[in-house]
């Protein structure tokens, strides 16, 4: 499994340990007949798994010598591959029904892939992630901790989120200089009471400049009158929870 070589640009860290690859596959909750797609198989660790699993399997790479790779060694069973990079894929195109997602995702670019999944959030019904450690707590974190912040409120808003377990980097090939952690995300059924476009203006303002009080941080915005409105704003961003956020949103004037 080591003739295929990570690019550096790429960001490239193949997982070579196939137990950590199987407890990665175990969290994903999705039933046989599911559409799973597998973000940056690269060296197709985590797919050796997901092939015996699930029939109905895609597999989003932009490498191309890794593209070359996964036809060859996964010729017997087929799996469908889509040859793109993963923050120009059109989800719309592939996905017919809420689908399941999981990868091994390269740290520079997995909080833009955080967002095309909540811009896409009503296809995915869930997903499961391996990322930098320190990126998988902080969307995993509660209101007051520091590590909470806009992606924590956003994707905590529509989707239920659990902290896995760590991964060293003794088992990929190279080493990433961080330990990574794997996370779940499961997508609530519930219906949505404030357009997404509001709540990602109200998060992203309120957090940019956190130690700041509401008051001074979202001084840019507009909010009608509400009963919590004067209370809120004597807050920091990380003392509020999603609800709060939402209520904001539901209030803001666009």
């Amino acid at each position: 499994m080591h003739n295929l070589k990570p690019k550096k640009h790429l960001g490239q860290h193949f997982l070579t340990d196939p137990g950590y690859a199987k407890r990665i596959v175990d969290m994903l909750q999705a039933p046989e007949d599911a559409l799973v797609f597998e973000i940056g198989p690269g060296q197709g660790v985590l797919t050796e798994f997901l092939i015996q699993q699930y029939s109905r399997l895609a597999l989003i790479e932009v490498d191309p010598d890794a593209v070359q790779w996964l036809r060859s060694h996964f010729a017997k069973q087929n799996p469908q591959i889509i040859h793109t990079d993963v923050l120009k894929w059109n989800m719309e195109e592939d996905i017919d029904a809420p689908a399941y997602l999981i990868g091994n995702l390269p740290y520079n670019i997995s909080s833009p892939i955080f967002f095309q999944i909540l811009e896409n959030r009503n296809l995915v019904k869930e997903g499961v992630f391996m990322i930098q450690k320190e990126v998988a707590e902080r969307i995993a974190a509660d209101p007051g901790s520091k590590t909470y912040g806009t992606l924590s409120v956003l994707l905590g808003v529509y989707f239920d989120i659990e902290y896995g377990f760590s991964v060293p980097p003794s088992v990929f090939r190279p080493p990433p200089k961080v330990v990574s952690g794997v996370i779940r995300i499961t997508r609530r059924d519930e219906e949505e009471v404030v357009p997404f476009r509001n709540l990602k203006i109200v998060v992203k303002t309120a957090f940019n400049q956190r130690r700041k009080t509401l008051r001074n941080a979202l001084k840019s915005l507009d909010f009608q009158d509400f009963p919590q409105k004067e209370e809120m704003l004597k807050m920091r961003a990380e003392q509020l929870s999603k609800e709060d956020f939402l209520v904001l949103a539901q209030n803001v004037i666009m």
